[in-house]
């Protein structure tokens, strides 16, 4: 049991050897393999739509619980399916993006495809089992949204990435198919405004995603996968980008106006304070060539990703705070 590394593994994906992978525990293998350090945003999402059920009255903590599980393991499933389609179609070969900023565990050696398959299977299992339960309880609805979770868990990184629509793809699983997918699930209701409000941490997760592509544009055209800043270029992805993170914010506004939220959801702006500064210059420049002298060494070559990371985690914090916050206000008032 290796607990430092459990936490260190799902602060960053760490870089090590084949020697040190062969000292590790299966959970600290677990971790690393399945990318861990970027489940967050799916248990944010979880929570997201745990806590909009609340805020209805209709929060049901098993269904819950069982939703967070499902949810993060296929997320986890989804990263292990992603490098084994990627080593298959030899996308991973000659220090591609992927292998610099952590092990491809079949690239790098650390794991057999007979391994890999089993980490798949039992990952893949784990999510399955938490979504029966749901499905039994919301019915055609619920086995919809778990088909369509294991479509995209599945094709996203073949073919969908492929052909300019991993985007998209990211924008509706983490908002309106997790969000208010998860809060059906949890109520046995269907509500839009949920949809609606799924958006604003939706789009974060878009910018990681955007932000990604972006860094490894060249790789990616290289190897005829076509991203979407492939298609529309890397000064336009970053145009772009930054368009969707100022609409995070307008949508959280946009609800505060409809009174779907109450005003103190506009705590996330307090996110602002911390992350324009750091943000904001990086995404109006083009990457450097080098990494420069004070960037930390262990994050090189994430550039854009890394800041849209930074960016999403600070958001997610404080919107989760702020539904919190909100779902204070409004049982003092009902009181």
């Amino acid at each position: 049991m290796n607990v430092k590394m459990w936490v260190k593994a799902l602060r960053i994906i760490p870089r090590l050897e084949k020697d040190e992978w062969e000292k590790l525990d299966i959970v600290s293998r677990w971790l690393i393999a399945t990318r861990a350090a970027v489940l967050i945003m799916t248990f944010i999402s979880a929570s997201i739509a745990g806590l909009l059920a609340a805020k209805d009255g209709l929060l049901h903590w098993g269904r819950w619980g069982l939703l967070a599980i499902g949810l993060v393991f296929a997320h986890a499933t989804n990263n292990l399916v992603n490098d084994l389609t990627d080593f298959q179609h030899g996308v991973d070969k000659d220090n591609y993006f992927r292998t610099q900023y952590g092990p491809q565990p079949l690239e790098s050696g650390l794991m057999t495809k007979r391994q890999m398959f089993v980490y798949i299977a039992v990952t893949g299992l784990i999510a399955l089992v938490a979504g029966i339960p749901l499905v039994f309880f919301g019915k055609t609805l619920a086995l919809i949204l778990l088909l369509s979770g294991v479509f995209f868990v599945l094709f996203y990184t073949w073919p969908l990435k492929f052909i300019g629509l991993g985007e998209l793809s990211v924008l509706l699983v983490w908002g309106p198919l997790m969000i208010g997918g998860g809060y059906y699930v949890i109520t046995g209701q269907w509500n839009w405004q949920v949809v609606v409000a799924s958006l604003p941490y939706a789009l974060g997760t878009t910018l990681v995603i955007f932000g990604k592509h972006i860094d490894k544009l060249d790789s990616d055209k290289t190897k005829k996968i076509h991203t979407l800043p492939v298609l529309i270029g890397e000064k336009a992805a970053r145009i772009i980008t930054m368009g969707l993170w100022a609409l995070q914010y307008v949508s959280v506004v946009y609800l505060v106006i409809t009174r779907y939220f109450h005003s103190v959801m506009l705590i996330v702006f307090l996110g602002l304070i911390d992350t324009l500064p750091k943000v904001l210059p990086i995404y109006l420049n083009p990457k450097p060539v080098d990494r420069p002298e004070k960037y930390p060494a262990d994050v090189w070559p994430l550039w854009y990703v890394a800041a849209a990371f930074v960016q999403n985690r600070s958001f997610g914090m404080f919107f989760l705070l702020g539904l919190i916050a909100n779902l204070i206000i409004r049982s003092i008032w009902s009181v």
